[in-house]
Parts: structure tokens; C-alpha cells; sequence
């Protein structure tokens, strides 16, 4: 006749069994974190690498490249999505919850996503944008978790304005902005890399729509990023998006003849009568800077 198990038995059994789940778990992220880790350093050997054998610029465009297709465009799927749900938001066709949910894990796993990648030392302006996108994901996942018991219990119309309220969501655009700009103020570097003659601007200025003018693209667009951050214009459009809304008014004569003269002022106009689309530079390009030097970044060529 078998002895049956006494309590003290099952109780060390499922202990042992327990303890067995934890270590392997604990074993298995390990293995996951060291591997992040060691791709991490491994890419940025390769980086190091080709900036010896190549004798790249610290704004070569392949950095530019890599940055966009490892940071900004992973962060502006995001962006795309951020947008997407709050117009549902607006027209009732999802449910405050439902947002929240879908935002904040798309938040959390483009983090992850941007965590796990590297930019050179030597090109500090491209890895500051990547901390900041990495610092505006973190604090859109840190607000929309905050405004989750919210969620349940308001209308549509007063979570669109605890959204607009919440101090965690307006400095994770902040940070966004300053992303941005820091990207398109690579862009001028590698611009003045291959063409020494380039003369950039002090974007902190205001400018007239005469000087305006007369700059090349890659400077028309960091002044509108500049123009974004300082005015905290938080959009689905791109910085070159209102570059070209600013040359179509300035060159049909409309900001002349309603009295604006200023930049600043065109860009107001614009947001304030959402005349800025997402994709109008894409739509205008070929008629307008068919002769611009440009990096060869998607986002100028399709």
C-alpha cells in the first residue's frame, strides 16, 4: 500500500515547482536582456568600423538613413496612429478605453523598439534625437496610463480635453518637437559635409518672406521645425509639409496681399485654418525643388 503524500509534501512540491518556473524565467530574460545588449554594442562596432574604413562625416547620409529607418519612422508609426485615434476619438467611433489601450502598448513597444538601437558618438545631434523620441514615448506611455481611470468614466468630448490637459502627453510632443528639429538640423550638417559653400541661418530668428525666399529647402525646413518646437505645433504633418504651404502663399502674392510679411505669421495662418496637410510636400515637390540638394530620405522621395 503506497504512502500517501502528507500537506507538507504537496506544500515543498509545488514550492520546488515554483521556484523551478522562477529561475528559468529569470534565466530566459537574462538570456533576452544580454542578447539586446550585446546587438546593441555590435552595431555600434559596425558603425565605428565604417567610419574608419569609409572615413565618414559625422553627418555622412547613411547615418541619416539609418536614423530614419531605426528611429523615425518606427516613432512615426506611432505619430500616424496617435492621430488616427484621436479623430476617432472625435467622431465616437472608439471608446476612450479602447484608446488608451492601444496607444500606451504601441507606446511601450516602439520604446522597446528604439531602446535597442544605437547612433555614433560622433554624430551627437542624431543621438540626441534618438533620446528624445525615446523620452516622448516613455512619457506618452506614462500619460496615458495615467488618464486610464478616466477612460471608463468620461464622455468623448471631456477626455479629448483631460488629453489636452495632461501635463505627461503635452511634454512627451514637446519632446517630439525637439526630435524633430534636431533630425532636420542633422540634415543642414550633412548638407554644409558635401557642400562647404552652404551657409546656415540662425533658425531662432524671426524671418521675412523676402529672406525666406531666397533659401534652399533643407534650411526652409529646419527653420519650419524650429517654427513647430517653439510654437508647440504638435501635427500630423511634417516640417517640409508647411515648407511648401509657405512658398505656395508666398509665391501666389496671398500673404502679400493679406498683409503678412512675416513667417511666423504664414505658419499661424496655416495651423490656425488647418490649410497643412500630411503628404502636400510629397504632392508639390516635383514642380517646385526638382534642383534642391536632398539626402536621399523617403520621406523626399515617396
Amino acid at each position: 500500500m503506497q504512502k500517501r503524500l502528507s500537506g507538507s509534501d504537496y506544500l515543498y512540491v509545488v514550492t520546488f515547482i515554483f521556484m523551478l518556473v522562477v529561475a528559468l524565467g529569470a534565466f530566459f530574460l537574462g538570456l533576452k536582456l544580454g542578447q539586446q545588449k550585446s546587438d546593441a554594442k555590435y552595431e555600434a562596432l559596425i558603425v565605428k568600423k565604417n567610419e574608419e574604413e569609409h572615413g565618414f562625416t559625422a553627418y555622412h547620409q547613411q547615418y541619416l538613413v539609418s536614423f530614419y529607418h531605426t528611429i523615425y519612422q518606427p516613432y512615426r508609426e506611432f505619430h500616424k496612429s496617435w492621430f488616427e485615434k484621436t479623430d476617432d476619438l472625435q467622431s465616437g467611433s472608439i471608446d476612450p478605453a479602447g484608446m488608451v489601450k492601444e496607444l500606451k502598448k504601441l507606446a511601450d513597444e516602439t520604446y522597446a523598439v528604439l531602446g535597442s538601437k544605437t547612433m555614433p558618438d560622433s554624430s551627437p545631434m542624431l543621438k540626441d534625437a534618438h533620446t528624445d523620441y525615446m523620452r516622448s514615448l516613455k512619457l506618452f506611455s506614462e500619460g496615458l496610463g495615467g488618464l486610464s481611470s478616466k477612460a471608463g468614466s468620461q464622455s468623448h468630448g471631456e477626455f479629448l480635453k483631460s488629453i489636452a490637459g495632461d501635463a505627461y502627453l503635452n511634454e512627451a510632443k514637446n519632446y517630439a518637437l525637439k526630435a524633430e528639429k534636431e533630425y532636420y538640423g542633422s540634415i543642414i550638417l550633412w548638407n554644409q559635409s558635401v557642400n562647404p559653400q552652404f551657409a546656415a541661418i540662425d533658425v531662432s530668428q524671426n524671418l521675412s518672406l523676402s529672406d525666406w525666399n531666397a533659401l534652399p529647402l533643407n534650411t526652409k525646413n529646419d527653420y519650419a521645425a524650429q517654427l513647430m518646437l517653439s510654437g508647440k505645433v504638435f501635427q500630423a504633418f511634417t516640417p517640409q509639409d508647411l515648407t511648401i504651404r509657405i512658398d505656395e502663399m508666398a509665391s501666389s502674392g496671398q500673404a502679400k496681399n493679406m498683409g503678412i510679411g512675416q513667417v511666423k505669421q504664414v505658419m499661424d495662418m496655416l495651423v490656425a485654418t488647418e490649410a497643412v496637410r500630411p503628404g502636400d510636400f510629397l504632392r508639390g515637390k516635383d514642380k517646385r525643388y526638382g534642383s534642391e540638394t536632398l539626402p536621399q530620405l523617403p520621406f523626399f522621395t515617396n
